[in-house]
């Protein structure tokens, strides 16, 4: 499951208790990311709501299947096939079309080194934001006002910016907890 112990749910009580009751799926169902945290409870609860506040809070203004997507390059940049695995499974989902979602994976794949076309797949604005994903995860000490303004020129506003930002920036944090924790697919769910 991960390179450090973990803690099951039937053994689980207190905070963690909690924790795990709120991170479960309607079949009772716990990721593996999340029980990579189960050794510090305060962890899995900021884990979870950074997650649910950047992805799935009903303020943000892009759509979430964009959001997803984001979620899925980034994860693709960083080689974290966990993420990829249920993020493009997520993804999926939102866009109901199983030709366009393989275009996009396909798009991610061939922009892994540099991000340069994003062909058909995305509108301008979008793949600026792309773009910008790519620069903040590669190098992010490279990142400037200029490409700000761009993602701006484009039509982003200053809060779609920030929603842009922290969907990377959770990404980069998610694929870093799996990746330094060893944390693997669960084979039940995904064989």
């Amino acid at each position: 499951m991960s390179w450090i112990s973990t803690i099951e749910y039937d053994v689980s009580q207190g905070k963690l208790r909690k924790c795990y009751q709120r991170v479960k799926d309607a079949n009772g169902h716990i990721d593996n990311i999340m029980k990579a945290h189960s050794l510090r409870p305060q962890a899995m609860e900021g884990h979870i709501s950074l997650y649910k506040n950047v992805l799935h809070h009903e303020g943000n203004q892009l759509p979430r299947w964009y959001l997803e997507a984001i979620g899925v390059y980034v994860s693709l940049i960083n080689n974290c096939h966990y993420c990829v695995t249920h993020h493009f499974d997520g993804l999926k989902e939102l866009v109901q079309d199983e030709t366009k979602t393989q275009e996009m994976r396909q798009v991610f794949e061939e922009n892994l080194t540099q991000a340069i076309d994003f062909g058909g797949c995305f509108e301008q604005k979008q793949a600026a934001g792309l773009k910008y994903a790519w620069q903040l995860t590669v190098k992010p000490c490279q990142v400037d006002e200029s490409l700000v303004l761009h993602c701006k020129a484009l039509g982003f506003d200053d809060g779609e910016i920030l929603e842009l930002n922290q969907v990377v920036a959770y990404f980069n944090y998610a694929n870093r907890t799996v990746l330094g924790l060893g944390v693997e697919l669960e084979a039940d769910l995904w064989d």
